[in-house]
């Protein structure tokens, strides 16, 4: 596997790494009750009956999970997310926390391949017990779905500087709470977290049954600090996508890095072997922070000063400096009025890598989240952003600290974890970390 290709698409056999494993596959369950044999009776067999069953896998769709890289980073961005942050409960050890990971390693391989989290599943284990799996992916393909994990500064020592984990001297340098920043509104419910899951997928419910599994497999150990679901993803990862909208409707990341842009991943976004902690070679640094947008307010703005605002026009996504989507700014053209034709303070200008001198591979998601009591829209971008430092979302978001979009934008959540490398062949994620 190629350093730009973390993920890719496995065709059936040609990767042992998505040999179909024993038990009953999600489509394998189709299969018994197409051929006659009814949901009642699968359930009344038990576990018996389902560890006869010949899983077939369709690989159509299904990302790698074991890899030099973890999968989610720069895989062609799916259309669905459920993010969730998780806080180790104050009784959790080492040793649970280590288990932890080693039965979400397990789970999670086996969720990418459309498989339930364990042989047994959802109707294979006992009747007097809960199932494994809770079903609602039942019936549903492996959607492209991708889990990638994380690990945020907590989990190395707590506010007050307690160890609790024995961690504290594996902590990397740059792995720390955010500053705040200008127009910050932070909610507690929406930031911070010892662990974090990105569940990615082409079909939500895949996205949320895995966030529910994984959940489930952590009680008693850790649980739901907060969590996020997305749909329309606000980037695009790879050349082969085309850059969609955000909520403001104007085309989001045409300058994000691509998966086809080995140089770029190798220095603006995997942690290079300079990184005196060698768990995280071959990792990044994954940014969230959950954007509201005063969705009512900017409707209410001409389009012509929205193209201002962003720098770009809403149609073509052209710079207004000229040229189509992919033509470079030109930050020096003035207009007819001897005003900088892409203004001083619009977002590409201050956002962009000339100006910051720095690039992130972007993963953002839309979201609505109902309405407030005015009837307004609770609506976004969850951004996240993956980085080989942190300082590289300082740098950018502070530069953004003049951007005339800030009147339309509200950040209440921020995190950050150590995404460490790909799990390979007997490894649990993260396994380095405790060697």
């Amino acid at each position: 596997m190629s350093d730009n290709t973390d993920g890719a698409v496995g065709a059936a056999g040609d990767d042992e790494s998505l040999a179909a494993p024993t038990g009953v596959s999600r489509r394998g369950l189709l299969g018994l009750v197409a051929a006659g044999v009814g949901t009642g009776a699968l359930i009344g067999g038990s576990a018996v009956a389902a560890s006869r069953v010949s899983p077939s896998v369709d690989a159509a769709g299904q990302y790698a999970f074991r890899g030099e890289h973890q999968a989610g980073i720069v895989t062609p961005a799916q259309d669905r997310l459920h993010f969730a942050a998780f806080d180790l409960t104050s009784t959790a050890t080492r040793d649970d926390l280590i288990q932890l990971l080693k039965d979400w390693t397990a789970a999670a391989e086996r969720l990418t391949q459309g498989l339930d989290v364990s042989e047994s599943g959802s109707v294979g284990g006992p009747e007097l017990l809960p199932p494994d799996d809770t079903g609602e992916a039942q019936g549903l393909a492996a959607s492209g779905l991708t889990i990638t994990f994380g690990f945020g500064p907590s989990l190395f020592r707590t506010a007050d500087g307690t160890d609790r984990f024995g961690l504290a001297d594996r902590q990397p340098a740059e792995l720390a709470t955010l500053p705040l920043f200008a127009f910050d509104l932070l909610e507690e419910s929406a930031s911070d977290g010892d662990l974090c899951i990105q569940a990615c997928a082409n079909d939500p419910q895949v996205a949320v049954h895995a966030i529910r599994n994984l959940s489930r497999i952590a009680f008693g150990t850790a649980r739901i600090r907060w969590s996020q679901l997305g749909f329309g993803r606000t980037s695009s990862t790879s050349t082969t996508q085309a850059t969609p909208r955000n909520l403001f409707g104007f085309k989001d990341g045409t300058a994000n890095v691509k998966a086809e842009e080995t140089e770029a991943l190798r220095d603006f976004v995997w942690v290079g072997d300079d990184e005196p902690q060698t768990w995280m070679h071959g990792g990044s640094y994954l940014v969230t922070r959950t954007i509201l947008m005063t969705i009512e307010n900017w409707d209410r703005v001409s389009l012509g000063e929205q193209n201002a605002i962003i720098g770009r026009d809403k149609g073509e996504g052209a710079p207004l400096s000229g040229g189509s989507e992919f033509s470079e700014p030109d930050f020096e053209l003035r207009s007819t009025s001897g005003e900088p034709a892409i203004p001083e303070d619009a977002h590409v200008r201050l956002a962009h890598p000339t100006q910051t001198g720095t690039r992130m591979l972007r993963r953002g998601y839309n979201f609505v989240d109902g309405s407030n009591e005015l009837g307004q829209l609770r609506a976004g971008l969850f951004f996240m952003s993956y980085q080989r430092s942190p300082q590289q979302f300082i740098d950018v978001q502070s530069a953004l600290a003049k951007d005339s979009m800030n009147e339309y934008i509200r950040h209440v959540g921020s995190a950050i974890f150590a995404v460490p490398p790909g799990t390979r062949a007997g490894e649990f994620v993260g396994s380095a970390l405790f060697a």
